[in-house]
């Protein structure tokens, strides 16, 4: 059995990013794995992924931990801590806190007894958390010091807007975080940057919208967002809210840069499959700019050209490079964000997709395309998994269902920039026991660069 010291650091966190970047190597990864929408009737679970190199299960699932029943759809989690409280010596990077976007079931997961074998802990439940916050649809944890936030994507019966779920360190419902959801039409995702004040949020739909699959003609009718906000983190309300407009269609994932006394940051608009790029000038004001477009393809697929579909995004810890992932045209990109107004294309691996460029990948064909990604506090490892929601993978990658996901390994030039898919790994979760399972977010022991912030 290994010992926590093995996988992870010890404490909640680190003093800075710099430190971060110094940390040890991760030896384990956890992904979340779903049968919903399989047709597999068994409950989705925690994969425990080794991914040392001197291990004789590299490459391998080495555990699975089961989560509550068949349907909730695990989507993403979170730590109860990270860099936030690393002053607070009471708190330990202990608990992964993983939500069922379907049911609304929190699954508090204990990591550090055996970092190989995580046992769940706690199960906070959904029906609960609906009567006493009417709020359903969890989405992005963000640990707050003690505390934890949970952006939720719809109100008890599953219409927009949602708003912010708050929970105590023993992860006891405390109500609802946010005082005001004025000015915001949709939930998503948030980052906050405490230093200044500042909090972002985006949109996407109501789970009455987006749940049974993507329909057009629901963007036409605005069910889909187009709009950030910016928050008063203190008050917690909305402070100012910009309408993206027609090249900001859909703002999924939004990434503050990790450098606490910065006001940059950076939000991918799926539908639009831009990047844009949001600062406060010298004067103090909020400026926001599309820095990156992907352009659209007819490739006589769709009845429209079809977009990359930026479906995640993040920033080395550094803050030295931004990664994201087209996930219908098949590809990911890194780009120098040295200069954030002007990214630089720095690398570039094909992975799946609709266009038919890389239909297979070290020897197995992919059904799917590179979805969430999670790169190592070093930035020397980009771990890459290809389902986004069950619905609309069934939707866009039928054979997904059928196959199952899988895990790939990017490896990047954090000094030149550069980007090789690793050769001798792949997780392929076609061939899990119970049968083929997809794989979504990835997390780290030690933290990593889409959890960690600095107070």
């Amino acid at each position: 059995m290994s010992t926590k010291n093995e996988v992870c650091c010890a404490g909640p966190g680190y003093a800075s990013p710099q430190d971060a970047i110094k940390a040890p190597r991760e030896k384990v990864v956890y992904t979340i794995c779903i049968y919903t929408g399989t047709g597999i009737e068994k409950p989705d679970y925690l994969a425990t992924v080794d991914v040392d190199e001197t291990s004789s299960t590299y490459g391998e699932v080495i555990h699975r931990t089961e989560m509550g029943s068949a349907g909730d759809e695990l989507h993403h989690m979170g730590w109860n801590a990270c860099s936030s409280c690393n002053s607070d010596g009471d708190m330990e990077r202990k608990y992964l806190i993983i939500p069922g976007v379907r049911t609304s079931n929190f699954y508090i997961v204990d990591t550090a007894t055996d970092p190989r074998a995580p046992t769940l802990y706690k199960t906070v439940d959904g029906e609960e958390i609906k009567a006493k916050t009417n709020l359903s649809a969890p989405h992005t944890v963000h640990c707050l010091g003690a505390d934890i936030i949970v952006s939720m994507l719809g109100d008890a019966d599953g219409n927009a807007p949602g708003g912010y779920l708050h929970l105590n360190k023993d992860f006891e419902i405390m109500g609802r975080w946010e005082t005001d959801t004025t000015g915001m039409n949709f939930s998503y995702d948030f980052w906050y940057q405490p230093r200044h004040n500042m909090m972002v949020s985006t949109e996407w739909a109501a789970p009455n919208t987006f749940m049974p699959g993507f329909d057009l003609e629901d963007v036409g009718k605005g069910n889909y967002g187009r709009h950030i906000h910016f928050w008063d983190f203190k008050n917690k309300s909305i402070e100012k809210s910009i309408d993206l407009g027609e090249e900001g269609m859909i703002p999924l994932e939004a990434r503050f840069l990790h450098n606490p006394d910065s006001t940059h940051g950076f939000v991918g608009a799926t539908l639009s499959s831009n990047i844009f790029h949001w600062y406060k000038d010298d004067a103090g004001e909020l400026q926001i700019e599309k820095v990156i477009d992907v352009e659209s393809i007819d490739n006589g697929i769709l009845p429209v050209p079809m977009p990359g579909l930026i479906t995640d995004i993040l920033v080395s810890m550094d803050d030295k490079y931004l990664y994201f992932s087209n996930w219908l045209h098949g590809d990911l990109r890194q780009y120098d964000i040295s200069d954030p107004s002007n990214p630089k294309l720095t690398g570039q691996v094909w992975l799946g997709g609709m266009l038919g460029k890389a239909d297979e990948v070290n020897g197995r064909t992919v059904d799917g395309a590179p979805q969430m990604i999670q790169l190592s506090l070093d930035g020397k490892r980009l771990f890459v998994t290809t389902s986004l929601f069950s619905t609309w993978d069934n939707q866009f990658y039928p054979s997904m269902k059928e196959n199952g996901g899988m895990m790939l390994i990017v490896d990047c030039d954090p000094e030149n920039g550069g980007m090789k898919i690793r050769e001798d790994f792949m997780i392929d979760f076609g061939k899990e026991p119970n049968g083929p399972a997809r794989a979504h977010e990835t997390r780290y022991p030690g933290g990593d660069c889409s959890s960690d912030i600095w107070v």
